[in-house]
């Protein structure tokens, strides 16, 4: 039963957290045609700074959960060498995500 609630609960979580997202994408959403009804544009402010802060945001999200993760290593009943086993992916893949985007804001910076 407690898994089964650990369970529903993550979903909520993450339920409530895409609930949030599409809201502010409708809201955009209503921004702009409220804009095109006046016949106004959006003005263009693409810095590329979003892909430097994203980066930033996501590189330490993978990092706090690499270190956190770390630790399963030293109770796990395998030896794993450096205790790195396959639950280290949960904090890898966004780490090395962000540090892709703040080498993809760096390499693409002299173009803007």
């Amino acid at each position: 039963m407690d898994a089964l609630v650990a369970c529903l609960g993550a979903l909520g979580i993450v339920v409530v957290i895409f609930s949030f997202l599409a809201f502010l994408r409708y809201m955009n959403y209503k921004e702009t045609l409220a804009l095109a009804e006046k016949g106004l544009t959006r003005p263009e402010t693409r810095s590329g700074k979003g892909l430097l802060r994203w980066g930033i945001v996501i590189t330490s999200l993978g990092l706090a959960l690499s270190i956190g993760l770390y630790l399963i290593g030293f109770n796990s009943p395998n030896d794993y060498p450096l205790h790195l086993g396959p639950w280290m992916l949960g904090g890898f893949v966004p780490l090395f995500l962000g540090l892709g985007l703040i080498l993809l804001y760096y390499l693409t910076e002299k173009e803007q």
